[in-house]
């Protein structure tokens, strides 16, 4: 759909972009793809999510449009093995849902899930394209009422035909509308519950904490030394607690679009101070040393102050939450308008098989990991989709034993 059909077309063309986009999400950031065309004809990609680039979605779409023309031929989802041919999408299992409405097929929606596909990944599919199914139907049936109606205004068409292609339309303008207003509410109420646990939880959370602190700060004499250390664990407990709310706060945030980057003079040095600060709590005594290899002189530059603290953040403490001795090295330099920086450690290491499902939310690398390692998965996931805000990438290179190092780069402005 391009933007040249008008502002009509234009909007289905964006229904359909969030719609594969919302696919690829609800399938953990699954490849997806959507096509267009009858039964009678080739399919055509329209959109994709999921990938890393234009050409691979390109690629992928090749790879997949026998099955893909399967699906729109039929009258239900498919599922079967993309096979081991060369492509983005080898050796993954397909999953394939026509887009039809009224006995009408207009396309597929196709989605490759990698290794165990969710349990629900056919109903999730299904679901979408039943939607997107009556989008497009009311498109086509919009133009079609369109065409009857020029052709009846030379009487080339009887009356009785345009009515009843008039009255399916309003039937499905309605079914839309309601479709709509059912999903405002579910946003609306998807909203409320956020800002309620933001306010139910954190007040009182902050509330403890703050008493917490007052207490272990009164040098009261009449607390024992372990009533002292357990008012000490509660404190690191709640604290981190609260950091797991906010990044739960955050990525909802995210996900809404309701997070914008600004833009202030940041001193990245004294940024890393702050995290390496922030993270006692977290090596707590362990025998760990942190290492420093920050460019100097180091620019001023200019970006999101609190996206990028929260960054270098969320790394530090993935580090030091991983790294039972050793060193936790940070290097940072600014190229060509690019700040560049690396967190590497001594620790645990990320086995092969773990590292593409590394930046998923909730992921743990082991089903011990939650109580071995104190956290819910999130920081990385977090830490993914604020670079993805500020335009900037990471990757990860680690090694079973021997540690890891996550490397993240973002553009920014050089002020001095």
């Amino acid at each position: 759909m391009s933007s040249g059909q008008g502002p009509d077309q234009e909007d289905l063309a964006r229904v359909l972009r969030a719609g594969v986009a919302r696919l690829a999400e609800r399938l953990g950031g699954a490849p997806a793809l959507l096509f267009l065309g009858g039964p009678e004809g080739p399919p055509r990609l329209a959109a994709a999510a999921g990938f890393a680039t234009a050409d691979e979605a390109r690629r992928a779409a090749r790879q997949v449009e026998r099955f893909a023309r399967l699906v729109v031929a039929s009258s239900h989802s498919l599922h079967r093995p993309a096979g081991d041919a060369p492509g983005p999408l080898s050796g993954r299992e397909l999953f394939g849902h026509p887009l039809a409405y009224a006995g009408r097929s207009h396309g597929a929606l196709v989605a490759g899930p990698a290794g165990a596909p969710p349990a629900d990944a056919g109903a999730v599919l299904g679901r979408l394209a039943e939607q997107l199914g009556l989008r497009l139907d009311h498109d086509h049936l919009a133009r079609e009422v369109e065409r009857l109606r020029r052709k009846h205004a030379t009487g080339e068409v009887p009356e009785a035909r345009l009515l009843e292609l008039s009255e399916a339309l309003f039937a499905q303008d309605i079914e839309l509308r309601r479709s709509r207003e059912e999903l405002g509410r579910v946003e609306q109420l998807k909203n409320d519950f956020i800002e309620k646990m933001s306010r139910e939880l954190r007040t009182p959370l902050n509330a403890i904490i703050e008493a917490i602190i007052s207490v272990l700060a009164g040098e009261n004499e009449r607390i024992s030394d372990q009533a002292r250390s357990a008012l000490r664990q509660a404190l690191d407990e709640g604290t981190a607690f609260l950091r797991t709310l906010q990044n739960i706060l955050d990525l909802w945030k995210i996900k809404q679009g309701e997070m914008r980057p600004a833009r202030q003079e940041v001193n990245f040095p004294d940024v890393v101070e702050e995290a390496i600060f922030s993270i006692q709590d977290t090596l707590g005594d362990k025998p760990v040393e942190i290492e420093r290899a920050i460019a100097s002189p180091f620019p001023k530059i200019r970006t999101d102050l609190r996206m990028i603290s929260q960054i270098v953040f969320l790394l530090l403490d993935n580090a030091a939450k991983f790294t039972p001795r050793g060193t936790i090295r940070v290097a940072a330099e600014v190229q060509a308008g690019v700040l560049r920086c690396a967190v590497e450690d001594t620790g645990i290491g990320i086995a092969p098989d773990d590292r593409q499902f590394l930046f998923d939310e909730f992921y743990q690398v082991d089903e011990l990991s939650s109580t071995r390692y104190r956290g819910a998965g999130l920081g990385l996931a977090l830490a993914r989709d604020l670079l993805g805000i500020l335009k900037g990438s990471i990757e990860v290179e680690s090694e079973i034993g021997r540690g890891s190092t996550f490397r993240f780069q973002v553009p920014v402005e050089v002020v001095g």
